[in-house]
């Protein structure tokens, strides 16, 4: 059995212990593994897979012994709270390599990823509270921790649900993996490496995760508060307006701006048919719109944490239901946003109850015979219809044909009314009869023909012009003038 590894632990101070390691807590990610400590139980040591990296590694840690946030651990009821996991001490071999770093341990039992308060079925699984003023409380501790990062000049970049936790008990939030963080030294920047799709801004998308900043952070972090506010709608998630429109994903969504819930409507989508966006406090809206839309400034966190802040001591109770509070006079975006749902439930219920039919037939209770009895009945029905087609076509070339002769005895109490009235009333009368004729059609399958539905059109025409010139002599004073 290989002995267990000792560490030489140099603290911010300069003193250094000899430190031995525990069991193995996590195999961690990309970075290194999470072991517990034998001297200091209320520390972890993250050993760093790649030994190669240990000059990089030792300096960006050494910038984070000297230059530490502000975010105390918290305490309650004999209870401890730690809600960042910065570095305490570097880690280095009998060699001189740095190896890893000593780091406050969390306890993950009390704790659970953000992500599961988003969404209602998650909360419940998970045992987690119902009360909506929780979630904006774990917004408001996020962007206070935010702040602070970010008034030592640190970047969180990879800043996503999935990479921070919370505390059950109070909504106290908590970070690990802060080596990965884009850190300000004494002359010089140590970059973050990672950054995650969906929470992207969008003019980062032809930028690396070395290049990105506090804007990438305060971005991102009012994607988190959105959907944190928004029952865990995602800020570009929508309803595209035109069906036949290619389905964008969220990223490319950001790319190009594609906010639905702001001022101005978006062309390519529609907001989420479950949002509760409208029911948001003014202010909340206007500070979403400056995250979201393109050429604003976006709030930073300090600005988030004071309006979130605001709302809390400014929230209004339901009546309806004791979990939900509500923002403005509008009421309760929680409860419309309910009812909503559950009348669609109801309408869904109702549709599937509903038997379907075909031509009044129950699909159902169709059979072989009753389907073949169908087929006849259809095939009576297109007989019968094609019949009475012909008769109305019959019907329609005999008034045509006649109205010449009809129309050329009433000519002398036509005559004095003059050509341009004349000429109305055919135009008027022939719209009409055109008009009927489009809609023939959706009733008589015989007249679904295309060519014979213009001949029909085109015998009227015809006839309405040798009504207007029999009336008025037209072709009598033509034959006059070429007799002669």
């Amino acid at each position: 059995m290989s002995e267990t590894p000792v560490y030489n632990a140099i603290f911010s101070d300069g003193h250094f212990e000899r430190e031995k390691l525990g069991t193995l807590l996590n195999k961690g990610g990309a970075a290194g593994k999470i072991y517990a400590c034998v001297n200091h139980p209320d520390l972890v040591a993250k050993i760093f897979h790649d030994r190669n990296k240990s000059k990089t590694n030792r300096q960006k840690l050494e910038a984070m012994l000297q230059n530490r946030p502000n975010i105390p651990t918290l305490y309650k009821d004999g209870k401890a709270y730690v809600q960042i996991a910065w570095p305490e001490a570097v880690l280095e071999d009998e060699e001189g390599f740095c190896c890893g770093y000593l780091m406050p341990f969390i306890n993950t039992d009390d704790a659970v990823s953000l992500d599961h308060l988003m969404q209602k079925a998650v909360r419940q699984k998970q045992g987690l509270s119902e009360k909506y003023e929780d979630r904006l409380i774990a917004a408001y501790n996020m962007t206070a921790m935010v702040a602070a990062l970010h008034k030592c000049g640190h970047y969180i970049v990879d800043l996503k649900p999935a990479n921070v936790s919370v505390y059950k008990d109070n909504m106290a939030v908590a970070v690990y993996d802060c080596d990965g963080f884009s850190i300000r030294g004494i002359d010089t920047r140590y970059p973050a490496e990672y950054v995650s799709e969906e929470y992207i801004y969008p003019e980062g998308m032809k930028k690396s995760p070395e290049e990105m900043g506090e804007d990438q952070d305060n971005f991102a972090l009012a994607v988190i508060i959105f959907k944190l506010l928004n029952n865990g709608i995602h800020p570009f998630a929508g309803t595209p307006r035109q069906k036949d429109d290619a389905m964008l994903d969220i990223q490319t969504r950001i790319e190009q701006y594609h906010y639905p819930y702001g001022l101005w409507p978006d062309t390519y989508q529609a907001p989420h048919p479950y949002s509760m966006h409208d029911y948001f406090a003014p202010e909340t809206l206007k500070l979403f719109d400056r995250a979201f839309v393109k050429n604003e400034k976006r709030p930073t966190a300090k600005e988030w944490y004071v309006h979130l802040g605001h709302l809390l001591r400014s929230l209004k109770h339901c009546k309806k239901d004791h979990n939900h509070v509500y923002f403005t006079a509008k009421g309760c975006g929680l409860c419309a946003v309910e009812e909503k749902f559950h009348q669609h439930l109801a309408d869904v219920k109702k549709e599937k109850e509903a038997p379907q039919t075909i031509r009044g037939v129950v699909v159902s209770d169709l059979t072989a015979e009753k389907n073949q009895a169908l087929k006849k009945e259809k095939r009576r029905e297109f007989v019968r219809l094609n019949k009475l087609a012909l008769g109305l076509m019959f019907l329609h070339l005999i008034l045509w044909s006649v109205l010449p002769l009809i129309i050329y005895r009433f000519r002398d109490k036509i005559v004095p009314f003059g050509y341009f009235a004349q000429i109305l009333a055919w135009l008027i009368l022939l719209k009409l009869v055109f008009v009927t004729l489009n809609k023939a059609p959706k009733h008589l399958p015989l007249f679904e023909n295309v060519l014979l539905l213009n001949l029909i059109k085109i015998y009227a025409a015809m006839n309405a012009i040798v009504c207007f010139l029999i009336t008025n002599s037209i072709l009598f004073s033509f034959f006059g003038l070429t007799s002669k």
